[in-house]
């Protein structure tokens, strides 16, 4: 697998700082694909300082100017496709499908979306005797999660370019390759010099620096909540700027008369898709109790067209797949009824987890509460709707949610009362406009679409 051994910084491949260097690992097969360096403060310094410099002229840039480079990325993105699938497969484990479908095709629409968006927003607007102008913030931090690698690096990078700002981007160190692609198609789109900037590195360090580094206006993270906390703290003790999206534990809601067959489905496979690696998951599904027998005997069938190997693959890492089994253990020990999978590994080699469905899950239990970032679905039973409510509500998380009901307005009446940031109506599509990001200990901010780019504008108003 190709790699860089060196930094993208100022407009150019430049070599790290430091000798140390982060293995990538094929997850499936455990072997080391790739070495990429792991970066240090002075590179991070390196980075922000490039950014700093390039951010005046590109901030002054016309957007008219910026969307067409936006438009040029979104093309050089396209051309390489296959190659970010196969690397993502590579570096992820994802299944090529899925990959291709998903991981390299959704970033292009985004992009491009940013590019149309970037052409007709109204940064600037008339109040009474005042002018509102929105500019950008500045220099932006982006640390960005293995999950979905590419797709989390443009839904940061961006509206942050649309916006008129720079930026540092930190990739995880168990997909930094898909990063590295990323650079290439930014070289191809002509961004000038420190526009856009990529040091690869640990968290701990790389991040940790780009984080509290005095030139970077705003941090944007997307990972787990204990470091998005982290984060915060430190950007408080700075006054900076944070857009912070973090973990979920989202609710599949069958309300009564809702097609059970067609929820339960979707809602399988909406948790076994990138083997429940996605913050947004549904992973609690609450089924009414007249019905509850027959849901458990749906899913049960569902996930059995989940086969490891080929339709769900490895987890990312040795440690996220000792996470999830612990997880699994626990629940069977705090007396969840498993109706698929179990805590025993399904492959000698590959960090892979069977696709588990739990039954008789009560709303204290461990599995439901916390994120698992697993293929793990939790069926809960709900007594009525006001009873269903509660539970859905019942977590620190507000991230995404769904709602199965007889029609749409019923699905919407309780939607409403939800305590998260997105919902699905009766299996709704994705929308790569609509704002994503949640409520609670889900995160600070949206991303997507003119909230998404509103996260990087600043407020000035002229009196005249």
């Amino acid at each position: 697998m190709r790699a860089h051994d060196e930094m993208y910084i100022d407009g150019a491949w430049r070599p790290a700082a430091g000798r140390d260097t982060i293995a990538v690992v094929n997850p499936a097969d455990e072997r080391v694909i790739a070495r990429v360096p792991a970066g240090t403060a002075e590179d991070v310094d390196a980075a922000v300082r490039a950014a700093r410099a390039a951010f005046p002229a590109w901030a002054a840039t016309p957007p008219a100017e910026r969307a067409a480079r936006l438009t040029a990325l979104a093309d050089a993105l396209a051309a390489r496709k296959d190659t970010l699938a196969e690397t993502i497969t590579a570096e992820l484990g994802s299944p090529l499908p899925l990959s291709q479908m998903v991981h390299a095709g959704v970033p292009v629409l985004v992009a491009a979306s940013y590019a149309e968006l970037a052409a007709r927003y109204a940064f600037e607007e008339r109040i009474g005797n005042s002018t509102v102008l929105l500019e950008p913030v500045g220099v932006v931090g982006a640390i960005t999660p293995w999950n979905y690698p590419l797709h989390q690096i443009v839904a940061k990078v961006a509206p942050a370019l649309a916006a008129g700002c720079t930026v540092v981007l930190k990739p995880a160190e168990d997909t930094p390759l898909t990063a590295q692609l990323f650079a290439e198609a930014t070289e191809v789109a002509g961004l000038p010099p420190g526009v856009f900037n990529l040091v690869t590195g640990l968290g701990p360090v790389a991040g940790q620096a780009l984080a509290e580094h005095e030139g970077v206006d705003l941090v944007s993270f997307t990972g787990s909540t204990a470091v998005g906390k982290r984060i915060g703290a430190i950007a408080g003790a700075a006054v900076k700027r944070v857009a912070l999206e973090l973990g979920g534990k989202s609710a599949n809601v069958i309300l009564p008369g809702a097609d059970l067959a067609k929820a339960v489905n979707v809602g399988i496979a909406n948790v076994m898709t990138n083997s429940g690696q996605t913050c947004s998951a549904w992973t609690r599904m609450l089924v009414d109790a007249e019905r509850y027998d027959e849901a458990v005997e749906l899913a049960a069938n569902a996930v059995t067209k989940y086969v490891v190997g080929e339709r769900v693959g490895p987890l990312v890492n040795a440690a996220q797949q000792a996470r999830v089994r612990g997880y699994i253990a626990r629940g069977v020990e705090e007396g969840a009824r498993l109706i698929a999978g179990g805590p025993d590994a399904p492959l000698e080699t590959g960090f892979y987890v069977s696709p588990t469905v739990f039954a008789d899950v009560t709303p204290d239990m461990t599995i439901a509460q916390e994120e698992i970032f697993g293929p793990v679905v939790s069926i809960l039973r709900y007594e009525d709707v006001d009873d269903a409510l509660r539970i859905a509500n019942d977590t620190v998380y507000g991230l995404a949610g769904a709602v199965w009901a007889a029609d749409d307005e019923e699905a919407v009446a309780f939607a409403r009362r939800m305590d998260t940031g997105q919902v699905d109506i009766n299996g709704g599509r994705f929308n790569p406009l609509a704002p994503f990001g949640g409520y609670k200990q889900s995160g600070v901010g949206r991303e997507l679409g003119p909230h998404g780019l509103a996260e990087y504008l600043q407020t000035k108003s002229l009196q005249f």
